[in-house]
């Protein structure tokens, strides 16, 4: 298994060339044979004397992920969404989403693959005629509840906020509640 996490404040979590080398050193660390393509990868670039490109590092991915007689291996891709939609041709997420493409054409009896991101457009265009089991939390009255819950708490334990009028503390909690399709 290996896991990765977009995180918008971070800038080494934003981009393909983030996602590829931490995803291939998790799975080296698990595995021998994951090991030994990585160890490949590495002495052909002068023993890590040179920086390999993004496309010898998503075939170097790839030849992880296509071994035979290998055990299920799942790739966890979290907040996809904090990955950057900017005006570059293509954007960094583009580019997430073009390696996603190609690790399911890979067609890998072996491989599993969960991502995660709010329901942004360009995001689900793209994965839904991928997808094999999609499930929305954005769709679940429980969800919806669950931030209720959680903007009441931070509301009711804030110091700050303490000293607010109760009027003005429902109104907090009224207002992001009823937009918690943004949060």
């Amino acid at each position: 298994m290996a896991y990765f996490y977009f995180d918008f404040r971070d800038i080494n979590k934003q981009n393909r060339r983030d996602l590829l080398p931490s995803l291939i050193t998790q799975l080296s660390d698990q595995s021998n044979r994951h090991c030994d393509i990585l160890n490949d990868l590495y002495f052909r670039h002068g023993s890590g004397a040179q920086k390999p490109s993004e496309d010898e590092l998503i075939q170097c991915l790839k030849d992880m992920l296509t071994l035979p007689d290998q055990q299920p291996v799942y790739l966890v891709i979290d907040a996809l969404d904090e990955s950057p939609d900017t005006s570059g041709m293509p954007s960094p997420r583009e580019q997430v989403l073009d390696l996603m493409k190609e690790l399911v054409d890979l067609s890998s009896p072996n491989l599993r693959l969960c991502v995660t991101s709010r329901p942004e457009i360009d995001i689900r265009r793209a994965l839904e005629p991928l997808t094999s089991l999609r499930v929305s939390l954005h769709e679940q009255s429980g969800q919806k509840q669950n931030i209720v819950d959680y903007v009441t708490s931070v509301v009711q334990s804030d110091a700050k906020m303490g000293r607010w009028r109760d009027e003005d503390k429902n109104l907090v909690i009224e207002t992001l509640s009823e937009r918690e399709d943004g949060m």
